[in-house]
């Protein structure tokens, strides 16, 4: 989840490590959200939440438990605070992901009352920035600084993981970055490299991980191939990488757009040259207006521009249409194969109703949408067929086509 205001793995390098594992539910209805080798470890679960995938962790002295929703866009760990507004409502919504009381830690340290952070989909938080005891898997962190939300939008807390760059305090505060959790598993030696691997697992799964510090070859189909982090003016704010090539089946996607590059247009290897975020906190993936158009005309998908999403009939899932079974995304050279069963997701609405098109046929989700004047994303519907290392301190990402449903975890 981008903020508003956002200005080699080398495993050799890489001694200690932490895993931390991932687990999902079943979505309802994913398009609102969006408006090294094997040493010690550290492993913590994901679990998903419509799509959105969270860890399991706690804060403070007595600890209280939090389930923090993993977010490679932002840079800020935050939890609500339960007197909030919108903890303090009816239904007690917080509750499910737990809330953090500063004066009822005796290891709780102010820092200052500048944190306030907003994300592109209008929600946000705004507090305090402390530190305290954070526990995380089986690591403890005596004094990690985050941020309380006094104010917020958001039911659950955010663990931001990108670069500490794109923090809050820098952003808006103009102060100097802070360790964030990355980068305080370095300082503290749990970790010897500011580096992480992200498993999310296939749409069925209930699990995944995110290992820092390392890579599990368990979990991708060889080679594992880097890529340089886009740079505005030789600085690293986000993970962005250029895509190269879109191809639904064997025919290639976008060839005619007005992304061509121009000097590689009369290759019909490498017709685009875009810049894309991987982001963990967009449950869908946004790609140019052009480019979606025309997948949702060869795929039979109906755009809905109230929910800027389009729905797609649930049986393409099993019986795609002809020649239109995977997309494959390619980066120079890592190509990341996404099964179409992958890109259509089962749809619920609040009111417990699964939606039908006009003749009946039950209507399920489609995991692409336009970005319109939007950053492109490459969201959860894209990284769960990624095997992705988040290299910060080479300023790298390493893509694999990852292997769903392997059952070997990093022992502790």
């Amino acid at each position: 989840m981008k903020p508003v205001s956002l200005l080699a793995i080398a495993a050799a390098l890489i001694q200690r490590v932490t895993v931390l594992e991932t687990q999902r539910r079943a979505p309802r209805n994913p398009a609102h959200r969006d408006k090294l080798r094997k040493r010690a470890t550290l492993e913590v679960g994901l679990d998903n939440e419509e799509t959105l995938y969270f860890i399991n962790g706690t804060i403070g002295t007595p600890p209280r438990p939090v389930r923090l929703h993993i977010d490679t866009g932002s840079s800020d760990l935050w939890v609500n605070t339960p007197a909030s507004k919108l903890c303090a409502s009816g239904g007690n919504p917080c509750a499910y992901a737990g809330t953090y009381e500063a004066n009822s830690s005796s290891t709780y340290e102010y820092i200052a009352s500048n944190f306030n952070i907003s994300y592109v989909d209008g929600s946000g938080a705004t507090g305090d920035y402390v530190a305290d005891t954070v526990s995380i898997g089986n690591q403890r962190l005596n004094r990690l600084q985050f941020g309380i939300g006094y104010s917020s939008t958001n039911a659950q807390g955010i663990l931001g993981v990108g670069y500490p760059l794109n923090e809050v305090q820098v952003n808006r505060a103009r102060l100097a970055p802070y360790s964030n959790l990355p980068a305080q598993l370095v300082a503290e030696g749990v970790i010897q490299s500011n580096a992480y691997s992200l498993w999310l697992n296939d749409l069925d799964a209930n699990t995944g991980n995110i290992l820092f510090g390392g890579v599990d070859a368990d979990k991708y189909i060889p080679p594992l191939q880097s890529l340089p982090i886009e740079s505005t003016t030789g600085v690293h704010g986000e993970f962005i990488i250029t895509l190269t090539n879109l191809h639904l089946g064997n025919r290639t996607i976008g060839r005619n757009s007005d992304l061509v590059n121009p000097a590689a247009a009369g290759n019909i290897n490498n017709p685009l040259a875009l810049a894309v975020l991987l982001d963990t906190g967009s449950s869908l993936t946004y790609l140019p207006d052009d480019l979606v158009s025309e997948l949702y005309t060869l795929l039979g998908a109906v755009y809905n521009a109230t929910a800027n999403a389009a729905y797609i009939a649930c049986s393409a899932a099993r019986n795609p249409p002809p020649n239109a079974s995977h997309l494959t995304f390619t980066f120079s050279a890592p190509a990341i194969r996404v099964p179409l069963d992958e890109l259509v997701l089962d749809l619920v609405t609040s009111a417990g109703v699964r939606p039908t098109f006009a003749d009946g046929t039950p209507a399920c989700l489609f995991g692409i949408a336009p970005a319109g004047a939007g950053t492109y994303v490459l969201g959860d519907t894209f990284l769960r067929s990624a095997y992705v290392v988040y290299d910060l301190e080479n300023h790298e990402i390493a893509l694999a086509p990852t292997l769903f449903n392997t059952s070997t975890f990093l022992a502790a």
